[in-house]
Formats: C-alpha cells, structure tokens, sequence
C-alpha cells in the first residue's frame, strides 16, 4: 500500500523526467494513432521497443498536460489494488482528461479500473509488453472500448534516417547485422541486446508465468532465434530437447510470442485444422537480436534478409503464410481472406538456386491463381516469364521502402 502523496510524487518525478528526456526519432506509428476519448489506445510491443519513447512524443506533440505513469518504476512496487482509489484522488487534484500508463497491467485489475476511468470521460493511452494479457482481459472488461496497435522496433526505412544513411544494399546489410531496437542502434554494444533477451525471458515469462525450468526456456528461445526461417513443430522440439510433454513445450512458444519475442508462421491450408497441426515457421522480432544471440556459426545472411522481409510484412498485414505444395515460396499474403500477394526471399539468385527460387513461387501463383510475384534478394534487378506468370525479383532496398 502507498500514501497518496507518494503516489503525486512519483507522477511528478516521472514528468519531470518525460520533460528533460532525449524523445528520439519520430516514430512512423505517431502519425498512424488514432485520437479517440470513447475508446481506450493499448500500444503493445516488445520490451524497449520504444513504447515509452512514442507516449513522450504524444506528450510533447499532442497531450502537454497529460498525466503519465509508468507502472515499473521500482517506487511503485507496492502498490496494490486499494491503491487504485489513491491515484484517482490523485488524478483528480492534477486536473489532466488525458492518461498515459505504462505497463500497468502488470498489477491486478487494472482492466478495470481502465474501463472505469473512460467511463468518466478519460482518454487513456496504454503500454504493454504482453500480448495475451492484454486480449484476455481486454476482451472480458473492455469488450468494443479498445483499440490496440503494435509497435516495432526501428523498421529499415526508421534505421536509415536514424543514422542519416540513403537506401542500398550496404545499408541492408548493415541493418541485417544491427536491426532496430533504438538503444543497440545509438551504442552498438553486443551487451544491451544480450541483456534484453534475459529480461525478457526472466521479467516478462518466468515470474508472470510461474516458469521453474528456466534453463529449458533460454535453450528454447536460443534455438528458435538460431533458427527463423525454419519450420518448427512441438514433436520435433519435444524429441530434440528430451522433455516428456509436448504441452510443455507448446506453452513455452505461446509465452515466448506473447512476449513478442518470435512470431509463427503457418503452413497455408484452406483447413483451420490443418494450419493447426502443420508446422510453422518461425521468425524473430528483430534482425539485430538474432545477430547477437543466434548459436549459428554461419552468418546466416540470407535468413535475415527473409526475416526482415517478414517483418515488413508483419508490420502491414495480419494474414501471413508459408505455401508448400509442389514447391514452396516464403511469403503468401491475404488481406480480408483474399491473397494480395507471393513472394519468395533469396540473398542471391544463382545458377544454383535459380529454378528451386523461381518453380515454388511458379507453383505458388498458380495455385492462387495470380499473375505476379516476386523475390526479394540483396541487390539484384531482374525479371522472369513463364507461360502468362510473371516473377519481378527486387533488390531489398528498394522493396522495403
């Protein structure tokens, strides 16, 4: 329990810190969110992804006399569910119609107490580093008064103008070795994305989920990273790692997407039942953390270019598959339950590669029943015709913009 004098404290230390705080790079989903009093905003997104940063640019652009408070702040550890009725006193002697808070659903009810306080005419942006937190209680208290958007770490277009670079080749590259998370891209030491992906594991999985085998669940997240691009089912990590329950091993891939550390990419079937069941492939958040704590001994530059092309996706569409029939092709994606589009990744077409690339993406239009598709590789120009199909290959410097 806290006085409520604390309480004012703290939200006044913190907006002082918000004032005085570096704001960053303006964030491309600034822009894109919605101004709603009937509504409440959740930006959910990977730890130090920039969620904060975004809430002090709404600060600074939009909202200057909103009242900020991030829920991890150590002065708040014990606050409790009665505590809730102190920061209302609170709220109310600050005068502010405009809520900014950080990461407070890591304290019971406070779907709550969100519900209550739009009920009262708020408007409340809010922060989350856990998705199935936020759509489980979400969808029970506050049922039509959401809206969520998710937030990325530095897309390639974001990266460039970070560094003050122009569009190339080399400049993928260079975002394929160092990604997007904001504080790795400033200082480039190896240490804050190895650190990130132990706070992640331990803050937002092991205590919020009870996890006792922590180790198994750093081998599983390690293997997954070394590994995008890759198909993985729950059998075939079940026989790799030894453990005796599948439903073991399925909940640790739940926590760790939850986390918004991976995403899972599933086989595409006209059968639900059958996308359940097949295996999916597998992707990381971002290219700069595979980098730094992948167990692969190869460079692996061609699987994160795939995985950035992912992102790009991700970032724009909902519906993503894999097609794998006759041939296979990376990337098949629908909007509304209708494809839009096929696309296949390759660092480098050669003579080596070059029918493989070219007849999966050939299977994939056909089956669609499209006209074109395409493949992103590193830096080369090209075109290809078969039959009434026609595949553009586009270097990714020029696709990503």
């Amino acid at each position: 329990m806290l006085l409520k004098s604390t309480i004012l404290e703290i939200i006044k230390s913190q907006k002082n810190q918000v004032v005085y705080s570096e704001k960053g790079l303006k964030r491309v989903a600034l822009s894109e969110l919605p101004d709603l009093r009937s509504h409440a905003l959740i930006v959910s997104g990977i730890r130090r992804c920039g969620k904060s940063t975004l809430l002090f640019q709404l600060i600074e652009a939009k909202y200057p006399d909103a009242i900020y408070l991030n829920f991890e702040d150590p002065r708040l550890y014990e606050f409790e569910k009665a505590d809730f009725g102190r920061l209302d006193e609170v709220i109310k002697e600050l005068g502010g119609k405009v809520l900014l808070f950080d990461e407070i659903q890591i304290f019971p009810d406070w779907e709550k107490y969100i519900r209550f306080k739009l009920d009262e005419g708020y408007q409340l942006i809010v922060t989350s580093s856990n998705a199935s937190l936020l759509s489980k209680e979400l969808g029970t208290k506050l049922t039509g008064r959401h809206i969520t958007k998710e937030l990325f770490p530095f897309s390639y277009n974001e990266f460039l103008e970070k560094q003050g670079l122009l569009p190339s080749p080399d400049t993928v590259e260079a975002y394929l070795h160092i990604g997007g998370f904001p504080e790795y891209v400033k200082h480039k030491q190896p240490e804050i994305l190895q650190q990130l992906l132990e706070d992640i594991l331990l803050r937002d999985i092991v205590v919020r989920y009870a996890i006792r085998d922590v180790r198994m669940l750093q081998r599983l997240a390690w293997y997954l990273i070394s590994n995008v691009g890759k198909a993985v089912s729950g059998n075939r990590i079940k026989s790799l790692f030894e453990i005796k329950s599948t439903s073991t091993i399925m909940e640790y891939l739940t926590y760790l997407e939850n986390a918004y550390l991976v995403f899972y990419v599933p086989k595409f079937s006209y059968s639900t039942r059958k996308q359940l069941i097949n295996p999916r492939k597998v992707y990381a958040i971002d290219p700069g953390i595979i980098q730094v704590n992948s167990g692969s001994f190869s460079d692996d530059s061609g699987r994160k270019l795939e995985n950035t092309v992912f992102l790009h996706l991700k970032r724009k569409w909902k519906d993503i598959f894999y097609y794998s029939e006759k041939g296979e092709c990376d990337f098949v994606v629908f909007d509304n339950g209708k494809i839009i589009s096929a696309i296949q990744v390759c660092y480098q077409i050669d003579q080596d590669n070059m029918q493989q690339e070219l007849n999966g993406l050939y299977d994939a239009l056909a089956f669609f029943n499209l006209k074109k598709g395409y493949i992103i590789t590193l830096n080369q120009d090209d075109h290809f015709r078969k039959d009434h199909l026609v595949i553009e290959c586009i270097p990714a410097h020029k696709w990503l913009n």
